[in-house]
């Protein structure tokens, strides 16, 4: 049986101030214009467009990645987890590219980098028809290739915003392009690959909790489970790579483990709680919310 560690009950109150899905913003006495803690560039907005705004709650937190599933629909990248949620309009260009180019334009290149060592990434999850979406998404990124990573010749030229496929990807027709706007979400299986992929074609590695822990955050990791994802995270590392999970518990223990044992991106979706704990859980800040101007629709 696992033991409870006796640091659950301190961290434990700051799991239950924020509903799961869709938080409401910051109230305004969170809102100063400070500098945004540069450990939060480490957590990465999981379906980040079922947050009440998409996107901007995000840049307020100084979340380092955000995450959109997509489908083509009707000639437009549509974001949504389900066909039946899919909304004309409420497209990828609309949600992240478009609101990403003008955030910029209000506040410089380095709007984006809390950690200059981190880049920000728009993950895209591909729901389906892989090739399709990515032959209309790659005519969308080259209307915003200014503020984009290029992967070139197997160099990385970073940009403000690095765009990563997931889920539905296609592999062979990225690897097989000289010139790119976007990068590939590899999996655990890529890390033993032999040759491995470049990591201009898969700088991250991602994939299901389930594959390295059956843990849910209420007692404590075994020692066999510690071990095996800090050797994950180090091999990861060693190849140029990041490493993320889905899936894994969203709650303070489960976010203190993932940081102690190297993993770079920590996925949630409930970012105020996280963005509060991790200020907390890291010595000398004292970092609030970006100042973000509201959208010209008022949202």
């Amino acid at each position: 049986m696992r033991a409870v560690p006796a640091w659950i009950a301190v961290l434990v109150p700051f799991a239950i101030s924020a509903c799961a899905v869709g938080e409401s913003s910051l109230g305004a006495d969170e809102r100063a214009p400070t500098a945004v803690a540069p450990a939060r560039a480490r957590l990465h907005g999981h379906n980040d467009y079922l947050q009440a705004v998409p996107l901007r709650r995000a840049l307020e937190l100084g979340l380092g990645s955000v995450e959109a599933d997509v489908f083509l629909q009707d000639g437009e990248l549509r974001v949504g987890h389900e066909r039946w949620q899919l909304r004309a309009g409420r497209t990828l260009r609309a949600l992240y590219l478009a609101p990403l180019r003008d955030h910029l334009a209000q506040h410089g290149e380095g709007a984006l980098a809390a950690d200059p060592a981190r880049p920000f990434v728009l993950l895209v999850d591909i729901k389906a028809d892989a090739e399709a979406v990515y032959r209309q998404l790659r005519a969308e990124l080259a209307e915003f290739a200014p503020m984009l990573t290029r992967f070139v010749d197997g160099r990385i030229e970073r940009g403000a915003v690095t765009v990563i496929l997931s889920g539905s990807r296609p592999r062979t027709t990225l690897a097989a392009e000289r010139e790119r706007l976007c990068a590939l979400d590899g999996r655990l299986a890529d890390l033993d690959a032999q040759p491995p992929p470049p990591p201009a074609l898969v700088p991250w590695i991602s994939d299901a909790w389930s594959r390295v822990s059956d843990w849910t955050g209420v007692d404590e990791l075994t020692a066999d489970e510690r071990a095996r994802i800090a050797a994950l995270a180090a091999r990861a590392h060693a190849q140029g790579r990041e490493l993320r999970f889905w899936g894994a518990p969203d709650r303070p223990e489960a976010w203190q483990a993932l940081r102690d044992l190297g993993v770079d991106r920590i996925g949630t979706d409930r970012p105020a709680v996280a963005a509060r704990w991790l200020d907390e859980a890291t010595p000398g800040t004292t970092a609030g919310t970006r100042p973000v101007p509201r959208p010209a629709d008022g949202r």
